[in-house]
């Protein structure tokens, strides 16, 4: 049986060999049994986006913020989906956020 780690990485090959829509059903497949794996939601937000499924990029992107809430390049992340989704208040918010926890990194809080 694949790890959570080689069912991404198909995934990821499925996506690199030009099957975006494959790629999203094995991504779907990965977080509905392991819906914890951050990277999997990051990469259906990615990929959704790059379909012009834009509220499911903003829904997977929101997973991810979720699941990493002290990590500043979710929060970009989201920001970027959310401009591409042409939604800038919720992208001026993610960004607010990413700026927040970069600057308490640095501070060490």
């Amino acid at each position: 049986m694949p790890t959570v780690d080689q069912l991404y990485d198909e995934a990821i090959a499925l996506q690199q060999a030009g099957n975006l829509e494959e790629a999203v059903g094995k991504l779907k497949g990965l977080v509905a049994e392991n819906p914890d794996y951050a990277l999997a939601y990051a990469a259906l937000s990615v990929f959704h986006g790059r379909l012009d499924q834009h509220d499911e990029a903003v829904e997977h992107g929101r997973k991810v913020c979720e699941l990493e809430p002290d990590d500043p390049f979710s929060f970009m992340a989201m920001s970027l989906i959310c401009q591409r989704a042409g939604r800038i208040p919720e992208a001026e918010e993610a960004l607010r956020t990413s700026m927040e926890k970069q600057s308490a990194a640095w501070s060490g809080q």
